[in-house]
């Protein structure tokens, strides 16, 4: 559960920004941009989870370290608007929502069944960054998908061994918590959730 003291903020991450506040890395710290350069966050704060560099949208941050870990480990889902390169096939969406096999961690992992849906219409969103490689005269196709997973570049991973690589990526949910309208790199707070309820350790729940 998140005391009064604690809070959570949600972040529109931006494309190009790395989902942590430093690196011990000197080069990274060097040539990336970290979430510290978007707003001015409070000291201890980190976010829940993560987006890879290359993906935008909805990141939650706070300042309870036990919640957040709870939050990452219980399976809530994690909503994704996904724009892909070729125009999907109902097989690619049903190999999608079974589950597929894909890379982890050196190892071949399968993923858990999860919700699928090819969006007709174009969704409205930000206008994408400049660095996303969108070919003009190449199909292309966006898909609704949803998860309760977490695993590192998933959705990217998953759509890549369907035949149907991933051009640009949006968290638009967590749980209850929406991106709704935001801008990236706006920031607000997070006041009614269900996510604020939840015990920061699930030993507590037992």
């Amino acid at each position: 559960m998140v005391h009064k003291e604690d809070f959570i903020l949600k972040l529109y991450k931006p494309y190009g920004v790395l989902s942590q506040f430093m690196s011990n890395n000197e080069k990274q710290s060097r040539k990336k941009q970290f979430l510290g350069a978007l707003y001015d966050f409070p000291d201890g704060i980190m976010p829940v989870g993560r987006l890879d560099e290359k993906s935008e949208g909805l990141l939650l941050l706070t300042t309870n370290g036990k919640w957040s870990d709870t939050i990452n480990q219980s399976g809530i889902e994690k909503e994704y608007l996904a724009q892909l390169d070729g125009e999907i096939t109902g097989e690619a969406i049903t190999k999608l929502a079974k589950g597929v096999e894909i890379g982890f961690s050196g190892k071949k992992y399968t993923t858990k069944p999860c919700s699928v849906q090819k969006q007709i219409e174009n969704p409205e969103l930000p206008l994408p960054n400049s660095a996303i490689r969108l070919g003009r005269h190449r199909p292309n196709s966006w898909i609704r998908i949803i998860i309760t997973e977490g695993k590192f570049r998933q959705v990217r991973k998953m759509t890549a061994a369907v035949g149907f690589p991933t051009l640009r990526l949006i968290r638009v949910r967590i749980g209850d918590v929406h991106l709704e309208q935001m801008k990236p790199g706006e920031v607000t707070l997070v006041k009614n959730s269900t996510l604020l309820t939840i015990h920061s350790s699930t030993k507590e729940n037992s």
